[in-house]
């Protein structure tokens, strides 16, 4: 069965060992191999570094190496709509399930990629960031070779490189401290930012050894785990420490309420309640605008700060909940949140020009 492409990669033999054995060497290594492989064709846009990974004649295992060309061109597109360039890419994968039938093998793995970036023309200096994923993956075994036959991921960089949303601003540099109240504050700003980098799951940077707070059920099966995220963060004693209440709760054996795991309600609730106000509302351009009209006023800097919320709105409803946990050195938001997992991400990269984002500031 032939590849696509024109080098060919040194493949896992299979030797006098026992299959058994010979296939829990043979398939984590190459496991290992394609996703270090795309974490550099991420920097080098070259499909001859994973073609020879996959099947020609089999048309899932086309679409799978399409979808990886395909993130390629959106986050080389949005580097360069960004005026940035990404100068590392590290994989670590851990494999949760992997079961053999004959020539097929069948494997459930997790992801932690770092990413980073330096920006071309000012500001030294460059940042990581983390992107965790979960995969289900289908090999084949052709010729004593292991292949990816397919593959399924929720992928928080698929997004197409056309609709980036173009910007001839930048966003000033922050040289600000986190602002928090002098007396005791309601919302304890710092602790969410914490909280929120330990918890980030699987993203590369986060904390707890990779894993999510136990004590809270993972919507991640249900829809989507991002807001149950935001409000831990924010209201859980470890984090934010703001107080249940008005419909927003998380109980123990049953789980969180409606505006605490849903996003229009949490929204709704952040709103209505006085514990937050949106402060900025546009596509990425009128965010950018937003904090340059900012800086032009040092009172006004506490409006958007590390701790922070941000709502992702596609076509009217709110899709997706991030909170702010920083800024690059040029001082571009950075987001963290879970359904995919993220650390420290630059808070538009995933999303299109369509995209409407809502910053919430958090009342102290």
């Amino acid at each position: 069965m032939p590849l696509l492409g024109g080098w060919t990669r040194t493949p896992a033999r299979a030797s006098a060992e026992s299959s058994e054995t010979t296939e829990s060497k043979e398939i984590p290594r190459f496991l290992q191999e394609l996703f270090e492989d795309r974490a550099q064709l991420l920097l080098d846009p070259n499909a001859a570094h994973i073609q020879d990974h996959y099947l020609r004649d089999n048309r899932y295992s086309r679409h799978a190496l399409s979808h990886e060309l395909e993130r390629t061109e959106y986050i080389q597109a949005w580097a360069k709509e960004r005026r940035v360039k990404f100068v590392n890419a590290e994989s670590s994968i851990r494999i949760v399930r992997l079961k053999v039938e004959g020539e097929t093998a069948k494997v459930s793995l997790v992801q932690s990629l770092k990413l980073g970036y330096e920006y071309l023309d000012k500001y030294p200096g460059h940042h990581d960031f983390g992107i965790g994923t979960r995969h289900a993956i289908k090999l084949h075994k052709h010729n004593n070779i292991w292949y990816l036959e397919r593959e399924w991921y929720l992928d928080p960089l698929e997004e197409n490189p056309q609709t980036i949303q173009k910007c001839d601003l930048d966003f000033p540099p922050r040289n600000t401290p986190l602002l928090q109240p002098k007396d005791k504050p309601r919302y304890n700003r710092q602790q969410a930012v914490e909280y929120a980098n330990k918890y980030a799951g699987l993203a590369w940077g986060a904390g707890n050894q990779h894993r999510y707070n136990r004590k809270y059920l993972d919507y991640n099966s249900q829809g989507g785990d991002c807001t149950n995220f935001s409000s831990q963060a924010i209201g859980d004693k470890e984090g934010g420490r703001l107080r249940m209440r008005g419909g927003w709760h998380y109980y123990d054996r049953s789980g969180g309420s409606a505006a605490w795991v849903r996003t229009d309600s949490f929204r709704g609730f952040l709103v209505h309640s006085g514990y937050g106000t949106v402060v900025a509302h546009g596509d990425f351009a009128r965010i950018v605008k937003f904090a340059n009209e900012l800086q032009q006023d040092e009172s006004q800097l506490y409006k958007l700060q590390a701790g922070d919320l941000i709502a992702y709105q596609i076509k009217g409803d709110i899709d997706h909940f991030s909170i702010i946990t920083g800024f690059d050195q040029s001082g571009y938001p950075l987001v963290n949140s879970h359904t995919a997992d993220r650390f420290q991400v630059p808070f538009d990269l995933g999303w299109d020009k369509y995209t409407k984002y809502q910053v919430i500031h958090i009342r102290d």
